[in-house]
């Protein structure tokens, strides 16, 4: 298995906090954004990961991130010219990952669940994609990719919807075999200009090769002012949290 992150947009709904700076090397708490990525897939197992970045700040996260040595990883870095959606940042994994499965992790997304069984079961069986799923609140859902499930079985995944049917939502956590760059050719952009990773899952669905694991949280996503500033403060309380059993 090998590990992508995706590193790269212009950041706006942080502006302007992004205006000097890569936004996922703003800090949540003790650290940077996007080493939150970094430990899930090295919890993972994973340790070969390319980092797809944009042309905005870019030698910032080159700096940082250096080679993956001071990570135990290896860092590959592809940079996305422009802002076309998931799809084409991981289109652009191809090359790296050959003949491969992996896991892409969006570059603002903190989990503390250790996902290293789904990994291992993706691994080693034949399924072609699966996405974590996560309850959340309806407001959250709204912002999100909603999945409708059938008997535990993903039937649609719908994206940014006003009215969720669900509170489940689609977390940028997702595991691909090759197939998936195919797919992500034959997409054409919506109406916001970019390709939607609502519509490479839907066509897993119709294929019938989409699995779902449900985690347990907690599951943080900091796109926005508003989300950065509330993620910091859960991080923290965490944090001191684990701080304070230790010294017990």
């Amino acid at each position: 298995m090998k590990g992508v992150i995706l590193a790269g947009g212009t950041g706006s709904r942080l502006f302007p906090l992004t205006k000097v700076t890569n936004k996922h090397l703003l800090p949540i708490y003790d650290k940077p954004m996007i080493y939150y990525p970094i430990e899930i897939l090295k919890k993972a197992g994973i340790k070969d990961i390319l980092v797809v970045t944009g042309t905005h700040h870019a030698g910032a996260i080159f700096s940082l991130l250096g080679s993956g040595k001071d990570f135990g990883v290896n860092f590959t870095f592809r940079v996305q010219d422009e802002a076309g959606g998931i799809p084409q940042a991981i289109g652009l994994a191809k090359e790296f990952v050959g003949n491969d499965k992996f896991i892409s992790v969006n570059g603002d997304n903190i989990l503390f669940e250790d996902i290293s069984h789904f990994v291992k079961e993706f691994e080693s069986g034949d399924e072609e994609a699966r996405i974590l799923l996560y309850e959340t609140s309806r407001e959250e859902a709204k912002k999100a990719g909603v999945a409708v499930l059938e008997d535990d079985k993903v039937k649609e995944i719908i994206e940014k919807p006003e009215n969720p049917p669900t509170n489940l939502v689609s977390i940028g956590v997702l595991m691909f075999n090759p197939s998936v760059f195919d797919i992500i050719s034959g997409l054409k952009p919506s109406a916001r200009g970019e390709l939607e990773i609502a519509d490479v899952q839907n066509e897993y669905i119709k294929r019938g090769k989409l699995k779902a694991s449900k985690i347990n949280g907690p599951w943080l996503d900091a796109g926005t002012i508003k989300e950065l500033s509330r993620v910091n403060r859960e991080i923290a309380s965490i944090v001191e949290k684990e701080a304070s059993s230790l010294e017990k």
